[in-house]
């Protein structure tokens, strides 16, 4: 055996307070407010984290035992997100917009100690905290500035009452730092809890990504703090000095441009709902966003109309693929160098993709049988990942058998592989349409359908047919009143297959979306599970 090799130091998230205060203390976090925003230095975040976590030694929370976070994004809920794991508590971010029951099921599950709430959410967890099994201690973030809830501990005089100089204790790189639950579209929502040295090799990953985030970068984060990690920012941000800016409970739009333009933010990354709501508020009050280099789109497939928007507007954007399993990002489409040396529609094509995978991250597509198959760009199959920073297991769930495959994780996803290693989901597997035998992509066909220009979201969904089995119907929110069904299938003829072309369409004022923005197909399937097929040429339908 060799000697003198490599000294064995734990990938914990306790250095990255270290980096952030001596390396960007004098950076920014930036939280907007009721009456504007608060701003801070990250070296006075890190000594308040050291406070905060010293206040919830003296409330009794030891090692291992959870602490729920239910809040937006902010300076709290920032240091909330570091303070509860580098003191071997682990945070649980709670995602407030579940149903009751759900809400009840995942702090139970978590066996939550102490819960750290917005005041503006209180009145949500106040109508389950009666239900609540584990929490002992509530501490209120008085985000409206009216004082806090009787009964209730107050965040700030906590972090006031905690005494400086934390001594931080030494952990265990695979230690639990944080636990994450999925959104709950089937089931109960599963848990997720990821590892000090998983997070601090995702935020590595992301340093190697492209994103070419650095101190020079004003990073709007509006991915929620309880999904999925915020996709990592706020541990990126301290490691690579990023100045943030947090919406708080502004999450309008327009707000949300507003604030792109008055902190000239350089980045900004969500889902494409939110960041396409951004867009259409930028063309009702045109603002300035020239300090914006790039937009990040991920949580579902982006749309061509979404990507040629966000450039007219001046922003580059790469389209991302994740999930909460993966902590959570596993692909980023930046562009590789030769695919810079092919045609402008294949480039566009690469943009569109969910692109290559971060390092560290390994991909495969199998077929019914769980047979590898092929990296042709043909070949469609379930996709299932493995990598330091993807789970093993959900967290004390009965479920884990039918998620997992020989140490892969099975995505749910069905995608096509270029030889290069581009992926292009073609669906969510739960989402595929059977016509007649053949597969349908939903995710293609709402992209077609998003570049009408009189179209401002759309979804479709497979509906039984007593034909074809089933049958693509179009749900469209339309730009302008009068949309008729024979433009929009007009529009799509040449565009695709003619027997993708949807059998009706169905105008609404909007769709329906889950609890992190996406849009909620099953609400849609449930609804117009009866859905008459119209025999011949129909009529604009409406609902």
């Amino acid at each position: 055996m060799l000697n003198g090799l490599m000294m064995d130091w734990p990938l914990t998230l306790t250095p990255l307070l270290d980096r952030a205060r001596r390396i960007y203390g004098r950076q920014r976090v930036t939280t907007r407010t009721g009456d504007g925003v608060r701003r801070a230095t990250l070296e006075a975040c890190v000594d308040r984290m050291g406070r905060l976590a010293s206040g919830l030694t003296r409330l009794g929370v030891r090692r291992g035992e959870r602490v729920a976070t239910l809040g937006w994004n902010s300076q709290a809920h920032f240091e909330s997100y570091l303070a509860v794991p580098c003191m071997g508590a682990v945070l649980h971010t709670v995602n407030f917009r579940l149903f009751a029951d759900q809400l009840v099921h995942v702090m139970n599950h978590a066996e939550d100690r102490v819960a750290i709430v917005d005041a503006s959410v209180f009145p949500l967890f106040e109508q389950v905290r009666d239900r609540l099994t584990s929490v002992r201690e509530v501490v209120v973030h008085d985000d409206l500035g009216d004082g806090v809830p009787a009964g209730c501990l107050d965040f700030e005089e906590l972090v006031a009452g905690g005494e400086g100089g934390f001594d931080w204790p030494a952990l265990d790189e695979r230690s639990a730092a944080i636990m994450c639950y999925t959104s709950g579209t089937t089931g109960h929502p599963k848990g997720c809890v990821y590892t000090h040295r998983a997070l601090m090799l995702h935020t590595l990953g992301m340093g190697c990504s492209g994103l070419g985030l650095s101190d020079r970068d004003v990073a709007l984060v509006i991915v929620p703090m309880f999904h999925a990690n915020a996709w990592g920012m706020p541990f990126a941000a301290c490691m690579f000095g990023v100045h943030q800016v947090y919406p708080g409970r502004f999450m309008q739009p327009a707000d949300l441009a507003a604030l792109l333009e008055s902190e000239r933010a350089t980045y900004v990354a969500g889902v494409p709902t939110i960041v396409g709501g951004i867009l259409m508020a930028l063309r009702q009050q045109p603002r300035d966003l020239s300090a914006l280099r790039l937009v990040t789109v991920g949580g579902s497939a982006m749309s061509s109309a979404l990507l040629d928007g966000w450039e007219a507007a001046g922003s580059s954007v790469v389209q991302g693929w994740g999930m909460t399993e993966l902590s959570p990002v596993g692909t980023l489409a930046v562009v590789k160098d030769e695919t810079l040396q092919r045609s402008p529609e294949e480039q566009r094509q690469a943009r569109l993709s969910q692109g290559i995978p971060l390092p560290c991250v390994e991909l495969r597509i199998v077929d019914d049988a769980g047979a590898d198959l092929p990296w042709d760009g043909e070949a469609a199959g379930g996709l299932q990942v493995r990598g330091p920073w993807v789970i093993s297991a959900y967290y004390n769930d009965p479920r884990n058998d039918e998620s997992f495959q020989d140490g892969w994780f099975r995505t749910g996803d069905v995608a096509v592989i270029t030889p290069e290693g581009q992926i292009r989901l073609v669906d969510r597997a739960k989402d595929v349409i059977k016509s007649g035998g053949e597969w349908v992509s939903s995710v293609d066909l709402e992209n077609a359908i998003m570049g009408h220009p009189e179209v401002a979201e759309a979804t479709v969904v497979g509906i039984a047919h007593p034909k074809w089995m089933e049958r693509p119907l179009a749900c469209v929110v339309p730009r302008r009143p009068g949309l008729t069904r024979e433009e929009v299938t007009g529009f799509l003829k040449g565009r695709i297959a003619d027997w993708w072309i949807p059998d009706d369409v169905i105008f609404v004022q909007e769709i329906p979306k889950t609890s992190v923005g996406k849009f909620d197909k099953k609400v849609l399937r449930e609804r117009f599970k009866d859905h008459a097929w119209p025999a011949q040429e129909p009529s604009t339908r409406s609902a």
